[in-house]
């Protein structure tokens, strides 16, 4: 065969597309899976999804300030890539006994927000 083969038969709906080549055209017509009380299995890497937490369930523990921050700061480092080494925990404790004007300021320098 040496020339363009022209087909003569084309898909005229979309139930005529092949699914193993176009497996997201069927996505919309399969039933929907129940939930489990774990959550949706992600298919790809077999997880499952925790359900958001239900705000009655939660323990009414307020946290300190200097707790805060410590979270606060942690939470600004692991977002700029900066991980901690064991001994910078009494920095990050000193750090976080400064009031809140100082600790909104270092945020902002680790993250660079302007």
């Amino acid at each position: 065969m040496t020339a363009l083969q022209t087909f003569t038969t084309v898909p005229t709906a979309l139930s005529d597309l092949d699914p193993y080549r176009f497996p997201a055209m069927f996505d919309h017509d399969l039933p929907e899976e129940p939930r489990t009380a774990h959550g949706d299995m992600d298919m790809d890497s077999g997880d499952y999804t925790l359900p958001a937490p239900a705000p009655a369930s939660r323990l009414p523990l307020p946290l300190e300030p200097e707790d805060r921050r410590r979270l606060d700061l942690h939470a600004a480092l692991t977002t700029a890539g900066i991980a901690p080494l064991p001994g910078d925990l009494a920095a990050i404790e000193a750090l976080c006994r400064l009031d809140d004007a100082t600790h909104i300021a270092l945020q902002r320098w680790i993250t660079r927000i302007v």
